[in-house]
């Protein structure tokens, strides 16, 4: 048997370890993988045709969840304007207008999680 002493995280740990014979048995075949769930269902073909309502593409740039809708459907905005707030990390994100334009689309709700690149809102 042989002592060891081990540090983790500041914690002091004192190990012994048995020796080995030299035959050693087979190891245990290892446990197939669980099979990873089913992806999620695709989106409504309601929201993917709104997302074409408008020329300019409003995306995420982080992902995230959907924190506050800050504009409606119709309202004018002018470049620079909240359109959506996220929530990334504890810290709230702006989501701008990138030009003036009014909102044709707003393709998400609060509380939706959203990955970056993700088309949030329309503008014309």
């Amino acid at each position: 048997m042989k002592s060891y002493t081990i540090t983790v995280n500041g914690n002091v740990y004192d190990v012994t370890v048995e020796e080995g014979t030299g035959s050693a048995a087979p190891a245990a075949a290892p446990k197939a993988a669980p099979k990873a769930a089913p992806k999620a269902a695709p989106k409504a073909a309601a929201p993917a045709a709104a997302a074409g309502a408008g020329s300019v593409k409003v995306t995420a740039s982080v992902p995230g969840k959907v924190f506050k809708v800050e504009a409606s459907v119709g309202q004018a905005v002018k470049r620079g304007d909240n359109i959506i707030i996220l929530e990334a990390m504890k810290m709230e994100i702006p989501v701008v207008a990138p030009q003036d334009g009014t909102v044709a689309s707003i393709d998400v709700a609060a509380g939706a999680a959203v990955e970056s690149g993700d088309v949030l809102a329309t503008l014309n």
